[in-house]
């Protein structure tokens, strides 16, 4: 274990880049985890941590529980660790960790497509629906938010380490699916409760899920086999897109059971 006590010391500059800027994870190839329950995840799914740094004040209540988390173990003052942080109430400890490489596309996994989403928060919570409804598989067309960002870290949970993820994504990538392609509509399409009523709907499948605003769009919806809309008896225009996502994802997974 050592003790750092310098802001310049460079891996701790390398940090607070990575905390502060969403696409710094693609130019440096490193990962930032912060927080107790980021860091367990990436443990129990077997990802290595380059390097593990606490607070001086949770190192002292935690030094028993952590001494074996990684090869290299800083602790830094808590003052200090606050300035690697990007939380408002910083966490007190961190994993670094290199960048996973890109999953290869698998044309039988149970599937959620990303179309253009730009809400952090929103690719996290889908990322978390995706995993808790066995979906295995996650591909991020172009224009989507970083899947490995602070935000979207910090939103999906854990979920990351048990998905394959697949990053700026082209339509033609997804030409190599063998499952069916799901579009959600708001206006166009079958209900997914009649489906789920009539037997239409397999685990086996993909969904796209679309921008925020726009929706999917025209073409990634060309390619889909099945539009499908939600409905929504209290009367609102439209879902949230994550909600409209966990949803559907619960609908599919549950069909079979």
């Amino acid at each position: 274990m050592k003790l750092i006590t310098s802001r310049d010391n460079p891996r701790l500059k390398t940090i607070r880049r990575l905390a502060q800027d969403s696409q710094a994870y693609r130019k440096l190839g490193l990962v930032w985890l912060e927080g107790d329950h980021l860091c367990r995840a990436a443990l129990a799914r077997g990802f290595a941590p380059e390097l593990a740094i606490f607070s001086e004040s949770i190192w002292q209540a935690s030094e028993f529980e952590w001494s074996q988390c990684a090869a290299e173990i800083w602790t830094v003052p808590d003052d200090l660790f606050a300035g690697l942080s990007g939380l408002e109430s910083p966490a007190k400890m961190g994993f670094l960790l290199t960048l996973p490489l890109a999953a290869e596309l698998d044309p039988q996994a149970s599937t959620v497509v990303l179309d253009r989403l730009q809400d952090a928060g929103n690719v996290g919570a889908i990322l978390r629906s995706a995993s808790a409804f066995g979906f295995k598989q996650v591909v991020a067309l172009k224009g989507t938010a970083g899947l490995w960002s602070p935000k979207v870290l910090r939103a999906g949970m854990g979920a990351h380490f048990g998905l394959g993820l697949i990053e700026s994504a082209n339509l033609e990538d997804l030409q190599s699916l063998r499952v069916p392609l799901l579009g959600t509509d708001v206006h166009e399409g079958s209900y997914l409760h009649e489906l789920l009523q009539q037997g239409k709907l397999s685990p086996q499948c993909a969904w796209a899920m679309g921008h925020e605003g726009q929706g999917v769009s025209p073409a990634l919806m060309a390619m889909v086999q099945q539009k499908v809309r939600i409905a929504q008896p209290g009367g609102e225009e439209s879902l949230n897109v994550a909600t409209a996502a966990a949803i559907c994802l619960h609908a599919s997974a549950t069909s079979s059971l």
